[in-house]
This record gives structure tokens, C-alpha cells and sequence, in this order.
């Protein structure tokens, strides 16, 4: 089993930046891919960004260029920079990681941008 552990969500004003973290433990050797995953009010949770093992990166859209996903494999970590932050981007980021053939999600973490 794999516990994770968000931190790093907070209140900022629009084009400010914060820096989530997620942390993993447990049966660590079984990950593969990591990512960061967000819901806002009413609305379906989305896919934000993914990294695999090799640091291959893939972005919605919406924040490409302004945030950038990175991991820590020595820590088993992975990290979600976001600049010029939007009152769009308000919602609850989750954690998300998997490998043999498990998906593994933390509880999630709140940003919130607002003037």
C-alpha cells in the first residue's frame, strides 16, 4: 500500500505562485507515473499535469506555461510549481500516482486564488 501526503495549497492573489508537494510512502518501489489532478466547485475533476519515471511531462492546456510539474525520485516526491495564478485555477488539487498496476490518490490540497 501507498499513502500520500499533499502540502503546499493556500490562499494567493491572481498572478502569484505557489508550490504544492506530495509526498509518498509505503510500498514505494511499485511507482511509476506521477500527477496532480484538480476539482473545482461543481465540476468534474480534471488531469493537470503527469510525469513518468523517465520525466516525461504532459500539461492540460489551461496551464501550460505557467505551471510546471517535477519529481524527486530519491524523496518519492512530486512537486506542482504554479505561477501566474488565475481565479480559474481556484480548486482542490489531488495527488495521484500509480504503478503495478495500482492507482494511489492523497486527499487533496486547497488553492485558492483570489483578489
Amino acid at each position: 500500500q501507498v499513502q500520500l501526503v499533499e502540502s503546499g495549497g493556500g490562499s494567493v492573489q491572481p498572478g502569484g505562485s505557489l508550490r504544492l508537494s506530495c509526498a509518498a510512502s509505503g510500498n514505494i518501489f511499485s511507482i511509476d507515473g506521477m500527477g496532480w489532478y484538480r476539482q473545482a466547485p461543481g465540476k468534474q475533476r480534471e488531469l493537470v499535469a503527469v510525469i513518468t519515471r523517465g520525466g516525461s511531462t504532459n500539461y492540460v492546456d489551461s496551464v501550460k506555461g505557467r505551471f510546471t510539474i517535477s519529481r524527486d525520485n530519491a524523496k518519492n516526491t512530486v512537486y506542482l510549481q504554479m505561477n501566474s495564478l488565475r481565479p480559474e485555477d481556484t480548486a482542490v488539487y489531488y495527488c495521484n500516482m500509480w504503478g503495478g498496476g495500482m492507482a494511489y490518490w492523497g486527499k487533496g490540497t486547497l488553492v485558492t486564488v483570489s483578489s
